[in-house]
């Protein structure tokens, strides 16, 4: 769908509600045209508006999502100030990375005082990742990642990472993003409906716990689980009453049935393995240039931005991230101490995150952390879930799930069988057959979800 398409102007000034969708990392607007053809198709122009924001598009998401928001945010007014009195409903749909520029651009809009004029209604994200892109894994090669990974993305890969300090909050962007006390939680809860979709499997971009807001997860081997769908929508969206059960124990095969298995299974994967010890040392080289470059070129437009000489108008949006003076105050000493690299994949109740938290509850500083998690807190959140284990996920991830779980969200989890890589696949990025079974995801939002 052409962006002119999408334009308020026109005959679609009749419509009294505004939608906007945001793209993800390296993303641009036609990532999203499957999204805004499939709202237009369902809702004429005089029920509703859509914009799809462009002004963040390609490396520029490598600038910061504060950045990224600013930018987004001033589209957004520019708009609602071009359709004049008519809006008087706004959602706003955040696809990956753009679910975290969505939360942060509400926030903006909040704190100027769009929502007492109009009414915050639908706030979804597909495959975002909420809680951050650490990797919960055991072992040199996930501490390599997180280390390597957060300085190859510039300002939003530091982000991703939760290496940040945002600010003077001394925390990074996605905690107080997260702080029941920020504007940007103020501003979601005011909408009418707060939804979100995460792949259970094969999404490498954002994975399952982060997405899902949650910090287990059982579709690690989806052999051993029993899946429950919703009828209409079967088999892409679980049925959030029962998703998944597990199956009977069953008895092991013999040694020998074992080891033959094992071995046939290796060797059909032996020309794959070939093929990327090839490919991959070249396609990183490559990817780790291509990233110096650009996050090179990003310091530079995010100096630009800060000095306000990018553009015009950002220098308003600097304004107190937090409601009280009081929860500033608590914000500056609440993350000093934590422990952000875990050497192991679960958590036992034992384990040295739940006892170092329960240390720091009697700490002469209590009185300053009480955005933080507790020990026993801690220990009542990690056996709710008994079933399955508890990822290694950081204090501040466990505190992330804490804060955006009381907000409530309904969550659906999708299960797309078709491509090795589901990111794409779930907004269908791109017209491509193998990523039908997005539509599918698509069709349930709009059908269940979306509120006119």
């Amino acid at each position: 769908m052409d962006n002119s398409e999408l334009s308020p102007a026109g005959p679609s000034r009749r419509a009294n509600h505004l939608c906007i969708l945001v793209h993800g990392l390296w993303g641009n607007p036609g990532h999203l045209a499957y999204l805004a053809s499939s709202l237009r198709n369902k809702f004429s122009e005089d029920k509703l508006h859509i914009l799809v924001a462009k002004t963040n598009s390609g490396t520029f998401t490598y600038d910061g999502i504060e950045t990224g928001a600013e930018r987004v945010t001033q589209e957004i007014e520019t708009c609602l100030k071009d359709l004049g009195t008519t809006v008087q409903k706004l959602s706003i749909i955040g696809y990956s990375l753009g679910g975290l520029v969505a939360r942060y651009a509400i926030g903006l809009l909040y704190s100027r005082g769009w929502f007492d004029k109009i009414q915050p209604v639908n706030f979804t994200t597909f495959a975002t990742p909420h809680l951050g892109v650490r990797t919960p894994l055991r072992g040199y090669h996930s501490r390599l990642w997180n280390a390597f990974g957060s300085r190859t993305l510039s300002k939003s890969g530091r982000q991703l990472f939760t290496i940040d300090s945002f600010r003077d909050t001394g925390r990074p962007i996605l905690v107080v993003l997260a702080d029941p006390d920020s504007i940007f939680v103020r501003a979601l809860s005011l909408f009418k409906h707060r939804t979100l979709y995460a792949n259970i499997i094969n999404d490498r971009s954002a994975p399952y716990y982060t997405t899902a807001i949650t910090y287990t997860d059982p579709y690690v081997d989806l052999g051993t689980l029993n899946i429950s769908y919703l009828e209409r929508y079967s088999p892409i969206i679980l049925d959030p009453a029962e998703p998944a059960s597990r199956k009977p124990v069953e008895a092991p095969l013999p040694f020998f049935t074992r080891i033959s298995n094992s071995t046939q299974a290796l060797a059909a994967r032996i020309p794959l393995y070939t093929l990327l010890l090839i490919l991959i040392p070249i396609g990183s080289l490559v990817w780790t240039v291509n990233s110096g470059i650009q996050s090179f070129r990003s310091s530079k437009r995010i100096r630009l931005h800060e000095q306000g000489k990018a553009t015009s108008g950002y220098s308003s949006y600097r304004i107190p991230l937090l409601v009280s003076e009081n929860a500033q105050n608590a914000a500056n000493g609440a993350f000093e101490n934590l422990n952000r690299v875990q050497s192991q994949e679960y958590l036992s109740q034992d384990s040295e995150e739940i006892i170092s938290a329960e240390k720091d509850e009697n700490s002469p500083e209590k009185s300053l952390l009480e955005r933080r998690i507790s020990g026993g807190e801690l220990k009542r959140m990690t056996s709710r879930k008994s079933d399955y284990p508890i990822l290694a996920l950081s204090q501040e991830q466990f505190l992330m799930i804490r804060n955006l779980d009381e907000v409530g969200w309904r969550k659906y989890l999708v299960h797309i069988h078709n491509v090795g890589h589901t990111h794409a696949a779930i907004i269908v990025r791109s017209a491509k057959p193998s990523f039908d079974e997005g539509k599918v995801v698509v069709r349930h939002w709009l059908d269940e979800e979306f509120e006119i």
